[in-house]
């Protein structure tokens, strides 16, 4: 028994020392970007590396307001994403209400249907959706960035997976009092549903703000630029700033940050609890 007492305090130091290594292995990059974000220009090149600068230049920050409409970008990513992440979680919640309660011929075929979109690449849809969208006149508008990201086939699968999972008790107890459907998704589902919609929120509010290839299509005019489109100001034909390029990705990364550290505890949740039941 001691023996084995002590191959089990062995393994559980090695797991504890690799799951340290690998969270230091995946922090690296992040440490090395907000110290290079307070270096010289010069620093940046220095060989070796030093993850310490040699002083604190906090005008980098500074310097990446004012080399460009760094504050423009920052208010449209946060409008886009924002409206973006609602519109979906409202389009998805509904439509997988509509394919988790509602019984209707051919249900779950239109659903195989819609999630079959998901093996097919933006890749393909991405020029004749960019063809609807100049036919309508939407280029550098707001429109042409939100409208096309508020609905989503795995935001759908995802929360009908977990209304699934709520007892259909709760709504038969609500339309013998009278209550319809309306009333059973904004009463019941969707207030017991807080943790599949934080997860799927994240996810959008991630996707969304990272979002490059789609901005770059519909938007021609500089104030109409994203966060994603505005640090590439700092990459040059013959040089980059990489002094202010990290500068802005710590900025750019701030938002994030906030997010998920908000919703952490429905995020675990959600992504330990959606999918227990088909």
């Amino acid at each position: 028994m001691s023996s084995r007492h002590a191959n089990t305090i062995l393994w559980k130091w090695f797991v504890y020392i690799a799951l340290s290594l690998s969270a230091v292995t995946m922090l690296l990059p992040f440490i090395w970007m907000l110290s290079t974000s307070f270096k010289t220009m010069q620093e940046a090149f220095k060989f070796p590396p030093t993850f310490i600068p040699e002083k604190i230049i906090w005008e980098n920050y500074v310097d990446v307001w004012t080399a460009a409409p760094f504050g423009r970008f920052y208010l449209n990513s946060i409008f886009v994403t924002v409206t973006v992440t609602a519109g979906q979680l409202l389009t998805c919640s509904m439509g997988a209400y509509a394919f988790a309660r509602l019984h209707f011929p051919g249900r779950d075929k239109l659903f195989l249907l819609y999630i079959a979109t998901m093996m097919v690449p933006f890749q393909v849809t991405m020029i004749p959706l960019y063809f609807v969208i100049r036919s309508l006149n939407w280029i550098d508008t707001y429109q042409a960035m939100i409208v096309p990201g508020i609905f989503s086939a795995y935001g759908t699968f995802l929360l009908r997976q977990f209304f699934k999972t709520i007892p259909m008790d709760l709504e038969e107890s609500v339309r013998i009092d009278g209550g319809g459907y309306f009333i059973c998704f904004t009463r019941i589902i969707l207030p017991l549903s807080m943790p599949a919609l934080a997860t799927l929120g994240m996810f959008v509010f991630l996707w969304s703000w990272n979002n490059f290839l789609w901005p770059l299509l519909v938007t021609n005019v500089v104030k109409m630029k994203t966060l994603p489109l505005g640090i590439a100001f700092f990459q040059g034909q013959y040089q980059v700033s990489w002094n202010l390029l990290m500068a802005a990705g710590t900025i750019t990364l701030l938002p994030l940050l906030i997010v998920y550290l908000s919703a952490q505890r429905f995020f675990i949740e959600g992504i330990t609890l959606t999918g227990m039941k088909s």
